[in-house]
């Protein structure tokens, strides 16, 4: 516990003699009579058991003897303070958790100023002697002001009055007024300067190279400086007035946006107490904010402590851990902006081989993609270790597997991600593009390959996931295997038929085989319908007859009547519209009618899938 420094003892006025111990019998209630004196009532009233503690803890010091005044024959008048507002005093101070901290004589003569403080000498003053505007000397020396507006309330050297809540208690020598708050002269203030902490707000007002984040709390909409003075616990990261000169860069703070400038303060609150010690042990991360971003959700910040804590990339602390009476303070010396989704990939050194690739020989496109504040992304990230371990098998362009990691038009946060496809920027063609399945079995997993590892990095224009694995181009093998709807499509493809080769010939893409392919893909259900599945022979043409090659089929090129000839020889043919909720229906090779499509368009570089509800039929006697 910090020692208070140069602390200059004061001298009381009653030398005390012995010291009153509390009766364990007290059952909470005053005495309904004035034949006790002070100190007893306050031992016989649940609610004064600190302030009893308190006196008892200040003659510890031979210099102090307040049980055995407060017991003489008075008059006093005492107001006196809350077990719960002993409590606040307590939380005020800095390295002090119980009485039990005023352990030394020095400390002890301290907590005697304080009491004394609270005691008015020679006098039995009812709460109808009290005026407003009242100015009390109390037993301490200093005054205490009274106030009768909408209460009984009396003023000490803080900003905070205190409230009478019970008044008027008569005892042998004197009256007791129960108040709500420890009252503090001003010498305690004065002494106590290096400990006692105050809300966050005043602690800003305290500062002269904080007057620019006063002056911005005041201007922003909400009464921050009003939510800065609550309980908490906050962690203020507290711009310099420098920090807050570049922000501007000439600027007047009425020209920003009044909406714009309360969310950037709030970019630099943090719901609960984080000191440097916290941040350091964590290394690097990211904990949100009270700032709104995409979605409505909290912004995320991240940090990095691996040397100086440095937030977002962009703001350094230069003064950790400033303690305050509800929270603490780190001053930066910069001014933290909303991050976009371009920032939040920069600011992260997890994704520096990211970010190279999206750069690579000054490319600006996905930067000025991503940095478009009239768009919504959802971004899936491959950290550097996922780089690291990719080889592009298949020779694709770098820039298509990246834009296979972008969602545009939504923020899609963990919370509402289900097993589904999405569509992500990269294209087969123009205005066909590349679908990205999701899977929320087991953590989130996409195309069956890439895991996300830290969910919902909020940013003002999107959401980034990063993940472990880059996302490279799916073709119609990576939707069948990813999506468990699939699987005994997958086993029929394989294990059943392991003369041909399904696999090789289905991932085939860029004209090296008979891509595209357009897959109409029964379901798990589909073959469950069957009364079992056919042998290789048989099985083995009526896989065909769900492929049509060299056409990337998608739902906007289906007509009714259209037909495909199928892998296999056969003919396929549309129907329109479809029976029931079916999207389309089918008539397969064997004559089978009013077979589903219940799903289209699951889109892969090679080719499209259409789902169905039935297993489709060659014709088997041609």
């Amino acid at each position: 516990m910090k020692t208070l420094k140069n602390f200059t003892k004061l001298t009381l006025l009653f030398l005390l003699t012995s010291i009153v111990s509390c009766s364990d019998d007290d059952d909470g209630n005053m005495p309904p009579d004035d034949s006790v004196t002070i100190v007893e009532a306050a031992q016989a009233t649940a609610e004064l058991n600190t302030l009893v503690s308190a006196l008892q803890k200040a003659d510890e010091s031979a210099n102090n003897d307040l049980v055995a005044a407060l017991s003489g024959e008075g008059p006093f008048t005492v107001f006196a303070p809350t077990n719960e507002a002993f409590n606040d005093l307590l939380a005020q101070l800095d390295g002090f958790d119980s009485l039990d901290d005023f352990s030394s004589q020095q400390l002890q003569d301290l907590l005697a100023v304080i009491l004394t403080y609270h005691v008015v000498a020679d006098a039995s003053v009812l709460s109808t002697d009290l005026s407003d505007g009242q100015s009390i000397t109390t037993l301490q020396g200093s005054t205490l002001q009274v106030s009768t507006q909408g209460g009984v309330f009396i003023g000490d050297a803080t900003d905070v009055d205190a409230e009478v809540t019970t008044a008027n208690i008569e005892v042998s020598n004197g009256v007791v007024h129960i108040i709500d708050k420890v009252l503090l002269p001003q010498a305690i203030l004065d002494e106590l300067a290096d400990i006692i902490l105050v809300p966050i707000t005043d602690l800003a007002l305290g500062n002269e190279n904080l007057e620019n984040l006063v002056a911005a709390l005041v201007v922003a909409d909400g009464d921050l400086p009003t939510v800065l003075r609550g309980d908490g616990p906050f962690t203020v990261l507290a711009p310099t007035d420098e920090a807050f000169a570049t922000f501007l860069d000439g600027a007047a703070l009425e020209d920003v946006p009044v909406d714009v400038l309360t969310n950037v303060l709030l970019n630099h609150v943090i719901s609960g107490e984080v000191t440097s010690e916290d941040l350091i042990g964590l290394g690097s991360g990211y904990t949100s904010t009270l700032a709104t971003g995409a979605g409505d959700q909290n912004v995320s910040l991240f940090f990095d402590a691996s040397g100086d804590v440095i937030f977002n990339g962009v703001s350094t602390v230069i003064t950790p851990d400033v303690k305050a009476l509800n929270g603490i303070v780190h001053v930066v010396n910069a001014v933290i902006d909303i991050p976009n989704i371009v920032d939040h990939a920069i600011a992260n050194p997890g994704l520096t081989s990211l970010v190279g690739a999206l750069t690579e020989g000054g490319n600006t496109t996905f930067t000025d993609l991503l940095s478009n504040e009239e768009e919504t992304f959802t971004v899936f990230a491959p950290g550097n270790d996922a780089f690291s371990a990719f080889t592009n098998p298949n020779s694709n362009d770098l820039n298509a597997i990246l834009s296979n990691h972008v969602v545009v038009g939504a923020a899609a946060f963990s919370s509402d991600l289900t097993n589904s496809y999405v569509n992500t920027a990269a294209e087969f063609a123009a205005d066909e593009n590349l679908s990205l399945y999701i899977n929320t079995d087991d953590g989130v997993t996409l195309n069956g390959t890439s895991s996300v590892v830290t969910a919902d990095i909020v940013a003002s224009n999107g959401v980034i996931h990063t993940v472990d694995a880059v996302i490279d181009l799916p073709t119609v093998v990576t939707f069948a295997v990813a999506d468990p709807n699939f699987s005994t499509l997958v086993q029929a493809l394989t294990e059943l038929t392991p003369s041909t080769d399904f696999v090789s010939v289905l991932s085939a893409q860029d004209g090296a085989g008979s891509d595209p392919f357009t897959v109409f893909a029964p379901t798990n259900v589909a073959f469950d319908a069957l009364a079992s599945i056919p042998a290789e022979a048989d099985l083995i043409p009526i896989l065909q007859h769900h492929v049509v090659a060299g056409a990337n089929i998608r739902s906007g090129d289906l007509s009714d009547g259209a037909t495909a000839t199928t892998l296999e020889g056969d003919m396929i043919t549309i129907n329109l519209p479809g029976t029931g909720d079916n999207i389309a229906d089918i008539t397969d090779g064997a004559g089978n009618t009013g077979i589903g499509i219940d799903a289209v368009d699951v889109q892969a570089i090679n080719g499209v899938i259409h789902v169905v509800d039935t297993v489709l039929i060659p014709n088997t006697t041609n």
